[in-house]
């Protein structure tokens, strides 16, 4: 009777604290809705600059959000603790929603120029960033997968979005082959740890890693490995950056911008829940694997960098070196180091959006004239626009007074303090290689000889663009010289 009983036992339902998932359910409701009434309302009847307003309104109020949660005390847990708002998720969610309100203003212009639909950019856009906050918030690996996923699959479409052009298209077949691969990792990945631990469960695995001594340490390991490399390939790091820079090069550009500001800040903040959080005990034995990649990243992206002749692709390998440094933070495996990454994650975001954004500005209409030598004589063509993206790429290139400076000092400050001194001189080493890729592009644009046709072709910027220039140059002076208000946030959220 007792066992007929307990097989009638009612069901409870997961608590669901609705307000606390309001950074994902504002961007996901945002995209339905826009979808909805796009399909519903004949397009002639409203402009397509609603679409980039209503995406800058979604992103908006999900960062209202945000700051709301951040003024709460404790974390916020849903559906069974398998979707958490810590600090960290909330960091994360920050930079993500920025990233995208950043990179809105720019897209009716843009869209209209190259001949996209802006309304199908702007949803995959809004998709693609509630999957990333569910990958930060994500304490289930389960539930990891699920959000990284959604955003994948948003950002493959988005890819290849340019139809018109056949290095769209093959972005987006490159990119998603690649990107199932590295998902078939993860998988298995999170098999062979459920294998070893018996849970998915984040906090499961911590708890249980610190209680018992695992007897199949193989399958264990295997696992970790496997994470590494599906976390790894979203982070673009070496040796799984193979995709990085013909995506970056063929996707459109204000997607390029979303994929190295928002992706990469979604694939860092799970990197450092699973291994920092999670694995944190078994940190011993990911350490020196982290180490390695973040020195091959470091290199890699350094030195490609320097030899590039093409704007986008520079900034592809650009953006590979700057996920070494934020690698560097990860090794550390400490609150200094998961700070640093933090920082380092907001800082790079904003430079990220504004330097592409002025390579769209000037990419023409066919989104392919963005070779170095488009932007020659620039300085005297344009000079406001040339100035705004020399602060940008001194800013990546770690100069004093500039936001990447501090971030750079950051993460190898937390190396040094976890004494793996070696990490930090390839880390310096490698900034100045970099900044060797970023002045050949100074000294084109004030030194170098004007091409006729872009003399003939000035580019032409909206206000869109120029408002996502100045706020990108502003924030990263500022967090340059009193980056105080933002350490302070990222130290916060590195306590979890």
């Amino acid at each position: 009777m007792v066992a007929v009983t307990a097989q009638f036992a009612p069901v409870t339902a997961p608590v669901v604290d609705w307000v606390g998932l309001l950074p994902v359910i504002l961007p996901a409701a945002g995209a339905l809705v826009l979808l909805m009434v796009r399909s519903l309302v004949p397009g002639r009847l409203l402009p397509a600059a609603l679409d980039a307003v209503w995406t800058f309104a979604a992103a908006a109020a999900g960062l209202v959000a945000v700051v709301v949660l951040w003024q709460r005390d404790g974390e916020v847990r849903s559906f069974g603790d398998q979707l958490v708002m810590d600090g960290l998720a909330l960091f994360a969610a920050a930079v993500v929603l920025g990233s995208v309100a950043l990179a809105a203003p720019t897209l009716p212009r843009y869209c209209r120029r190259v001949g996209i639909d802006s309304a199908e950019l702007c949803v995959l856009t809004l998709l693609a960033a509630a999957g990333a906050v569910v990958m930060a918030g994500a304490a289930d690996l389960i539930v990891l997968f699920l959000g990284l996923e959604t955003m994948s699959i948003a950002a493959y479409v988005m890819a290849a979005l340019n139809l018109r052009r056949l290095e769209s298209l093959e972005a987006g077949l490159k990119y998603f082959v690649l990107g199932a691969f590295s998902t078939a990792f993860l998988l298995y990945g999170i098999a062979l740890v459920y294998g070893a631990t018996g849970t998915t469960g984040l906090d499961g695995i911590a708890v249980y890693l610190d209680t018992y001594l695992v007897l199949n340490d193989g399958m264990l390991l295997a696992g970790m490995a496997m994470l590494l490399v599906g976390l790894g390939f979203k982070v673009a790091a070496v040796p799984f950056h193979a995709w990085a820079p013909d995506v970056y090069v063929g996707a459109p550009t204000p997607v390029t911008a979303l994929m190295a500001s928002a992706v990469k800040a979604a694939g860092f903040a799970a990197l450092i829940r699973v291994f920092v959080d999670a694995l944190g005990m078994r940190a011993d034995d990911w350490q020196p694997v982290v180490f390695a990649l973040a020195c091959a990243t470091l290199a890699v992206g350094s030195v490609l960098a320097a030899v590039q002749s093409d704007a986008k692709r520079l900034l592809a390998y650009s953006s590979i070196s700057h996920a070494g440094f934020i690698l560097v933070g990860v090794q550390a495996a400490s609150d200094s180091g998961v700070s640093a990454v933090l920082f380092y994650l907001a800082a790079y975001a904003v430079i990220a959006v504004g330097s592409f954004t002025v390579v769209a500005v000037l990419s023409g209409r066919g989104d392919d004239r963005t070779g170095l030598a488009e932007l020659a004589g620039l300085g005297t063509r344009r000079p406001a626009l040339a100035l705004g993206l020399t602060v940008l790429l001194l800013a990546q290139a770690g100069v004093p007074f500039t936001s990447g400076f501090v971030a750079k000092f950051s993460v190898i400050s937390a190396a040094v303090e976890s004494r793996s001194y070696w990490l930090a001189i390839v880390a310096m080493v490698s900034a100045v290689v970099a900044a060797f890729a970023y002045l050949r592009v100074v000294v084109a644009m004030y030194f170098g000889d004007t091409e006729p046709d872009a003399a003939d072709a000035p580019p032409a910027m909206g206000l869109g663009a120029a408002a996502v220039i100045v706020a990108a140059v502003l924030f990263t002076v500022a967090a340059g010289i009193v980056p105080g208000f933002l350490e302070s946030l990222a130290s916060t959220a590195a306590g979890f």
